[in-house]
């Protein structure tokens, strides 16, 4: 209770947010200046610490989530903040990764390690030498959902996997997203790749200021183009896994859905992130994690778009 009484307290504010791990004076309780305090964590977060039901049915998944951007207001939540695997929702902190450190207009160039063997696996089907900027490949990272170009992204920003998923743990865990741990930049399975329904809120939350981030997730289709080794032009016109965007699945009256990401794997069912707005403009994350297939994952994210409706 203390610790919230700081965080709430009259005064000046500190020009740099909270750090769990300052030691500055003035994030304690015994700050020796009263009348300055550190800027509160989440003064602009949505928070949960309990389950919301906000009177939905919310059996057709394992954890879901509904939050309000404008109002900073958790609206759903059945287990938030449990660890759960996030199949391709993973790429949205890789698409984020990308945009921070990364220029769009880099060439990217495949190597041996884009060739992902796994069944079932979404892929571009890269060769070793494929050449691709990185804005085209955040449009088939996000509306393709392709594996092997989450390789090719890791290998660019951190030179291999195994560094990006570090620096994806380290910069969640710097989001607030404490709860989550990468091993890849795809999704594919792992037991030691987890994160959570709040995690993957933060998350997304922090990408949605990246402009071409939010382009990109909106997009129905796109005419793709990369090179090979020997310079041959390759294209290929991929289409948004998301079912509202692509026609798949209808949208809740008096909702715009401007775009999330999907994900499939049998450890982690059927996913979706998404952002949508209501009828005044007003911004929604919703979250819907481990649907028992694609029909039960669109039907419960609708029933949290018709409570964002309400």
């Amino acid at each position: 209770m203390a610790f919230c009484l700081l965080l709430t307290a009259c005064g000046g504010k500190l020009d740099r947010a909270y750090d769990v791990n300052s030691s500055n004076p003035s994030y304690t309780i015994g700050a020796p200046n009263k009348d300055i305090t550190a800027r509160a964590f989440a003064e602009d977060l949505c928070v949960v610490s309990e389950n919301i039901s906000g009177g939905l049915d919310l059996s057709l998944s394992e954890a879901s989530g509904l939050f309000d951007i404008s109002k900073s207001t958790t609206i759903v939540a059945k287990n938030a903040n449990k660890v759960m695997n996030p199949a391709s929702l993973t790429k949205v902190m890789t698409a984020l990764l990308a945009l921070k450190y990364g220029k769009l207009d880099d060439t990217l160039i495949a190597s041996p390690n884009v060739n992902i063997t796994e069944s079932g696996a979404q892929l571009l089907k890269l060769s070793e030498g494929d050449k691709m900027t990185l804005e085209e490949a955040l449009y088939a990272l996000l509306i393709y959902s392709a594996n092997d170009v989450g390789v090719l992204i890791a290998e660019y920003i951190s030179g291999s996997v195994e560094d990006f998923a570090l620096l994806m743990t380290r910069e969640a865990h710097d989001l607030g997203a404490t709860n989550t741990n990468f091993k890849n930049p795809h999704g594919l399975t792992d037991e030691e790749h987890y994160t959570t329904v709040y995690d993957l809120y933060l998350i997304f939350n922090e990408a949605m200021k990246y402009e071409k981030f939010l382009e990109i997730i909106g997009c129905k289709e796109h005419e793709l183009q990369y090179f090979s080794a020997g310079g041959q032009t390759k294209t290929k016109t991929i289409t948004n896994t998301n079912s509202y965007l692509n026609g798949g699945t209808e949208v809740p009256e008096n909702v715009i859905v401007i775009g999330g990401k999907t994900g499939t794997t049998d450890a982690a069912g059927s996913c979706l992130i998404l952002l949508s707005n209501d009828i005044n403009a007003n911004p929604y994350i919703s979250v819907v994690l481990n649907a028992g297939d694609r029909e039960q994952l669109y039907e419960q994210m609708s029933r949290l778009l018709k409570k964002e409706a309400d």
